[in-house]
């Protein structure tokens, strides 16, 4: 027998947790997105030590869990005398790894672009960031906008993990419901519906973004060339 019966007062909990879940995603993503766009434009400086620097900041947070991350960021200040606030330690943890991985889709992106408006901005005499800025970026920003949204995805469902460390979003607002009503099937399917209307429609945007510039490319690949007469 459930200590307590899961119904609207919980199902409101959960979805005033949600709030807290989207916000995170979001200074992820913004936080994420403009530390991407300086770790891409190291990547494709001219200065071999600044590539080095990049590529090693992505390697580390690509490379270990999200988890660790978040652990070293709110206990291991505590080896500076230092106990961070979890949500502190959880969009500092977030916007550093999102940062890694939007800096290889930024940097896929900027490489796409041809070679040649690099060489006509050097020409005209614009150098290393104003060729990024006015030139290379703009014309990036379409290739850059489909795995970025994706991207979003992944980051709403990875906010699960800041309840570890007492962070009240959505995942640990499901544990503290389920402790007190003991229906396990019912709180984790509720919230697996609110993570899916969260993602669900992302993953669609993303989709049509794809779409959407694959087809413009295609109409410019089939576009016949057309001379006019001297």
């Amino acid at each position: 027998m459930s200590l307590r019966d899961f119904g609207p007062n919980e199902l409101m909990f959960l979805l005033l947790a949600t709030r807290w879940t989207i916000l995170l995603a979001l200074i992820a993503f913004a936080g994420g997105g403009l530390c991407g766009l300086l770790v891409a434009a190291l990547r494709v400086a001219p200065a071999r030590p600044l590539r080095w620097i990049a590529a090693g900041y992505i390697q580390f947070f690509m490379g270990t869990p999200i988890l660790i991350q978040l652990f070293m960021a709110y206990y291991g200040a505590s080896l500076l005398g230092y106990r961070p606030d979890p949500w502190f330690a959880a969009a500092l943890t977030f916007c550093l790894n999102g940062g890694a991985f939007f800096g290889e889709i930024f940097r896929g992106a900027i490489e796409a672009i041809p070679k040649g408006q690099w060489e006509a901005a050097t020409a005209l005499g614009f150098r290393f960031v104003r060729t990024l800025r006015l030139v290379i970026v703009p014309q990036a920003v379409r290739l850059m906008l489909p795995p970025t949204v994706g991207f979003m995805v992944q980051i709403v469902k990875t906010t699960s993990v800041a309840s570890l460390i007492g962070l009240t979003e959505l995942a640990r607002a499901a544990t503290q419901v389920n402790t007190v009503t003991f229906q396990p099937v019912m709180v984790f399917g509720t919230v697996s519906l609110i993570y899916f209307a969260l993602c669900w429609p992302l993953s669609l945007y993303a989709g049509h973004l794809e779409r959407r510039f694959a087809a413009g490319t295609t109409r410019k690949a089939e576009k016949p060339l057309v001379m006019s007469a001297a």
